[in-house]
């Protein structure tokens, strides 16, 4: 390796004496030494900003040299299965002969202009090279990492089984103790926040279930235990993966702490032919001194800049008719909520499950995408064209991985689900997965999706998935029978780049039976993503403040449906319905035919004030002031990117007696200039609403009261 001539403030420097290969981010540095002599890349400092002359002296730390202590375990940019290594490798493989340790060598440092840097690495014995790459994408604080694996042999060789294939492992500098968080759930309860202690050991976060599931998100924050929302260091960890997933944190008794962030888990295995490769997700990561905020912030703004496929439109207000007719999807039903929804201000009209043949429940039907005869006889054509007449795009539901064991699909290609010879395959929800890594089938689905947009002249898709995996590699099957939990969600991908090469005006709103599949890799595919099944606007809260967490409001669905919730049961009033769905991509979901005049009004009024908020919800930057739970109150703060507007949204879900609640603090705003509340004309400094606080406005008496505070720059002083 030699020193790098560089530009000014490069992202990439490195140094060819001392093998030292500096990354910088914006408020950021990231130190590796790379060690020919040993085969190894050894990690030496990830936090504040350094020179790269300091990070050339900066020591790499090391456990005590003794018999029993893998003595660079955690300090390994990328450890492997073999030598004295005790730790959580990131690489393990069973070559055709059986054998399974590595010893790695140093290839080459390969700088890619100002912001890539590439590391070669092989095996001194096998046919297995891997590279290691990092990236630092230009105007934040991310970084990114993954890995490449080939087969370097020839057919005497026989094949390679990766067993662990990690995209990248993070180490972290040294603290006294660490604290994990993340979030958990379930189905309707996803995104519940949660930190806590890491323990010494392994702690292992994941899915196994085909998708990043409802139970867990495929991320993690990692503080010292004294960061909070605003101020401390946090290191945060995140994996572009929508299959199968697994990160680990390990925390070793000799004080050294990493994260290992791979797609697959235990028995996942990946098999390599002699000349072939793969290509691991890529990782992001980060690491900032202003706390959850400022992590979450720089997550929004990544993906935004760098993930989403155009994050500078505006997402438009859905109407979507599932809750309003369940199964019972008509032309003329249809056409009767399009034009309610039109009057509401509605932009986009999204017929949901029940237009396709056999569908009169969920247990026939899926696989025959062709409209219902007896419900459409003309097609679905005039039901598009009408809606667009009356101004606005046309959507449909689609779940084009799944198929019903009574449909005319399945009887034609029993083969094509998951399954294994001589089980009976499991039905959940009555259904059976469709197997994405066989090319028939994704050749199949972007057939009927290219023709179902063509011929009725669809805007958006509504993309369901609504069952995890079952029979993905049953026992017997080979070994590496389990690779639909890694290639059945790239097959996904696949299909969606190539629908959206072909139709660019289509967007596309993930969903899996709400938030079941959501991470950076579907969202570099997708415009929105449906968040919860549960529209409670209660429940809402606390999903949408752990959702916030990685994933900007710009692509959060949020629905206003009808009261009492379909769900739970609670009955809320329609302005706190409204307000909660605000906070990300508004929709609505209920059945307009039973909405009082009064109702219509006021949520004509209500769609008015979103449109004019939205660029600063959809686009700005999110400060969350209160978290569910901790209070009576919950708010959140959006701040455009300039400065000049920023909108307060407050909830106050139950009332209880007690004092007072004290004045709002704000976030992000220029202490000399002068702010004015837009419909009440008061105005006061940044340095008051910051320093001192909001006033807030009297909410409405009762449970479930909300209020809305816009605020615009006016002058300096």
């Amino acid at each position: 390796m030699t020193t790098k001539q560089v530009t000014p403030n490069p992202s990439v420097e490195t140094d060819g004496a001392s093998g030292t290969v500096l990354l910088r981010t914006a408020h950021s540095s990231y130190v590796l030494r790379v060690d020919r002599a040993a085969g190894t890349v050894r990690h030496v400092h990830w936090g504040a900003p350094l020179p790269l002359g300091d990070a050339v002296d900066l020591p790499v730390w090391a456990e005590h040299d003794n018999s029993f202590a893998g003595r660079w375990d955690g300090v390994e940019e990328y450890p492997v299965e073999g030598g004295a290594r005790f730790g959580v490798p990131a690489v393990e493989v069973r070559f055709a002969d059986g054998s399974s340790h590595l010893q790695p060598a140093v290839d080459d440092v390969v700088v890619r202009g100002d912001d890539h840097v590439t590391i070669r690495l092989s095996d001194r014995n096998g046919p297995l090279a891997w590279d290691l790459h990092y990236r630092v994408p230009p105007g934040g604080d991310v970084l990114e990492r993954w890995t490449e694996f080939t087969h370097t042999g020839t057919a005497d060789d026989g094949d390679i089984l990766l067993v662990r294939y990690a995209s990248a492992h993070w180490p972290l500098p040294q603290r006294p103790g660490w604290r994990l968080g993340s979030v958990h759930g379930g189905w309707s309860t996803e995104g519940h926040l949660e930190r806590s202690a890491l323990r010494v050991g392994e702690t292992v976060l994941g899915s196994r279930r085909g998708h990043t599931s409802h139970q867990a998100n495929p991320w993690l924050t990692l503080d010292a235990g004294d960061a909070g929302e605003e101020h401390g260091e946090v290191w945060a960890v995140a994996l572009a993966a929508s299959g199968s997933w697994r990160l680990t944190a390990q925390r070793t008794p000799a004080g050294r702490t990493g994260v290992t962030a791979g797609e697959g888990h235990e028995g996942t295995e990946l098999r390599l032919a002699p000349g072939s490769g793969h290509v691991s997700p890529t990782s992001i990561a980060l690491h900032t001194p202003r706390g959850f905020g400022g992590a979450s912030r720089s997550f929004h703004r990544h993906l935004r800049r760098h993930v989403l496929p155009h994050p500078e439109e505006t997402r438009p207000v859905v109407y979507n008719s599932w809750e309003a007719t369940s199964f019972e999807v008509g032309e003329d039903g249809q056409l009767a909520l399009a034009r309610r929804a039109a009057a509401l201000g509605a932009e986009l009209f999204v017929v949901d499950d029940g237009w396709f043949s056999g569908r009169d429940d969920d247990t026939a039907g899926l696989g025959d995408w062709t409209p219902h005869r007896r419900r459409f006889p003309r097609g679905l054509r005039p039901l598009a064209d009408e809606v667009h007449r009356l101004g606005m795009a046309f959507g449909l539901w689609v779940e084009p991985e799944m198929v019903n064991a009574d449909s005319d699909l399945h009887r034609r290609h029993p083969d094509w689900v998951l399954h294994h010879p001589g089980l009976t395959p499991t039905e959940l929800r009555n259904q059976l997965v469709l197997d994405y890594s066989r090319p028939e089938v994704t050749a199949w689905a972007l057939g009927w999706l290219s023709e179902t947009v063509t011929r009725n002249a669809v805007d958006f898709l509504k993309w369901d998935f609504n069952r995890s995996f079952t029979e993905a590699g049953a026992h017997g099957s080979p070994p590496d029978g389990r690779r639909a939990h890694v290639q059945h969600a790239r097959g996904v991908y696949q299909v969606l780049d190539r629908l959206r090469g072909r139709f660019p005006h289509l967007r596309i709103e993930a969903c899996a039976g709400g938030g079941g599949r959501v991470d950076p890799g579907i969202l570099a595919r997708t415009d929105q993503v449906w968040t919860s099944d549960n529209t409670d606007a209660v429940d809402r809260l606390t999903i949408q403040h752990g959702f916030s967490q990685l994933y900007p409001a710009g692509v959060m669905s949020a629905w206003v449906t009808d009261s009492p919730n379909p769900l739970t049961g609670r009955a809320v009033p329609l302005r706190f319905r409204f307000h909660s769905a605000m906070a990300g991509v508004l929709g609505i979901g209920g059945d307009l035919t039973r909405w009082s005049d009064a109702e219509l009004a006021e949520a004509r009024q209500l769609v008015r004030d979103y449109k004019e908020i939205r660029p600063l919800v959809q686009r700005g930057r999110q400060f969350r002031l209160l978290p569910p739970g901790e209070g009576p109150l919950t708010a959140v703060q959006y701040l455009d990117e300039d400065g000049d507007r920023t909108v307060v949204l407050v909830w106050r879900p139950t009332t209880a007696f007690g004092p007072a609640q004290p004045p709002l603090r704000l976030r992000g705003l220029e202490p000399e200039a002068l702010y004015r509340d837009e419909d009440t004309g008061h105005a006061c400094t940044g340095a008051t609403l910051t320093g001192f606080g909001l006033t807030l406005p009297d909410l409405p008496a009762g449970d479930c009261a909300s209020a809305l505070v816009r605020l615009r720059r006016v002058e300096h002083r």
